[in-house]
């Protein structure tokens, strides 16, 4: 992570702690022996998750001297980001990871500006914004507004997403009157109507179940994370057409409010952690597109590309107008300046 972020990340930091038991137990050098909770919504052990929360329990217990134990959950106390949200705000949870979708939802409407259709070129351009001014800005912006519930200490990637479903896509009209599992909100929802496709809420931990019994024709995400959960091999899930449409941010928060009390050496022992564990995802994540996307076609995917200018065409109107109503054309200008 660039020092920008982390500049920020010092300047805002929070961390909320679980005490080990019912009460506090002295580590060396007198500090408070603490318990973090860091989870996932994601139920596979192989997901770039949980090797980044795995990197922060290693990076936060070897640098405290086990005065520090974290305890990583991989979908075990909530698969949806709404539950695991509510165990941070009751602290249930330390350390969560939620998308900007979810965010949005709380009335933090300009974070939803990172969850736009072809708004990033390719990851150096998407690193560009989340590691500097603009994911500088958006942090400040998430800290203000939720009265310190909620600050950001990583921008993590769920990768490209692409289309998949049980057929596959030549042009646009092949999506017309399609049924796709995606936001049923907001900006990301407003663009696949206005390709002409349906969007359509279900759980991700039913999803399998609605490809395989035709309840959606569709779906859309990146290779790590739809291969293994073998939608793929479902008849609403065989086809996958590469539309790259997103290059996903997902945001490593904290609760701010339980943080003030932690002493300065467990802040820099927790924010290098944080440090390590973005680095350690996002490195996990981008190797895994690649072994994905070559086990889903050895288990008999069918795989094509397609012309994506006129995808982006209608997406570049719709940021304009997305940008207005949130009050971020600023934040939008100076996405595009960094292309």
């Amino acid at each position: 992570m660039k020092k920008t972020l982390l500049s920020a990340v010092a300047s805002i930091a929070a961390f909320s702690m679980v005490l080990a038991g019912c009460g506090s137990e002295e580590a060396g050098g007198g500090d408070e022996k603490i318990k973090i909770v860091a989870a996932h919504n994601q139920t596979s052990p192989e997901n770039p998750y949980q090797d980044g929360l795995l990197k922060f329990k290693e990076v936060a217990e070897e640098e405290s001297n086990g005065a520090i134990e974290v305890e990583v959950h991989a979908g075990t106390i909530g698969t949806e980001e709404s539950e695991l949200v509510e165990k941070l705000k009751l602290g249930g949870a330390d350390v969560v990871l939620v998308s900007p979708g979810f965010m949005t939802a709380t009335g933090i409407k300009e974070v939803d500006l990172l969850a736009m259709p072809y708004l990033f070129d390719d990851y150096e351009h998407w690193e560009s914004v989340v590691d500097g001014e603009v994911g500088d800005e958006l942090a400040q912006i998430i800290n203000e507004k939720s009265n310190n519930d909620f600050k950001i200490i990583g921008y993590w990637s769920a990768g490209v997403r692409h289309y998949y479903g049980k057929k596959p896509l030549e042009s646009m009209d092949d999506l017309k009157g399609m049924s796709i599992r995606t936001q049923t909100s907001g900006v990301v929802a407003d663009y696949w109507k206005q390709v002409g496709a349906v969007p359509s809420s279900v759980a991700w931990g039913e999803l399998y179940q609605a490809l395989q019994q035709n309840v959606v024709d569709s779906s859309e995400n990146s290779y790590p994370y739809f291969v293994q959960q073998n939608h793929h091999q479902t008849p609403n899930g065989k086809y996958t057409t590469e539309t790259g449409h997103d290059y996903t941010t997902r945001l490593l928060l904290v609760n701010g409010n339980k943080f003030d009390q932690m002493t300065d050496e467990q802040k820099e022992i927790l924010l290098n952690a944080a440090e390590a564990s973005t680095q350690t995802e996002r490195e996990a994540l981008y190797a895994q597109e690649d072994e994905y996307k070559e086990i889903a076609l050895e288990d008999g995917a069918e795989i094509n590309e397609i012309d994506r200018q006129p995808f982006i065409d209608i997406a570049q109107p719709l940021h304009e107008k997305a940008a207005k109503d949130m009050g971020a054309e600023e934040l939008l200008k100076k996405i595009n300046e960094l292309r």
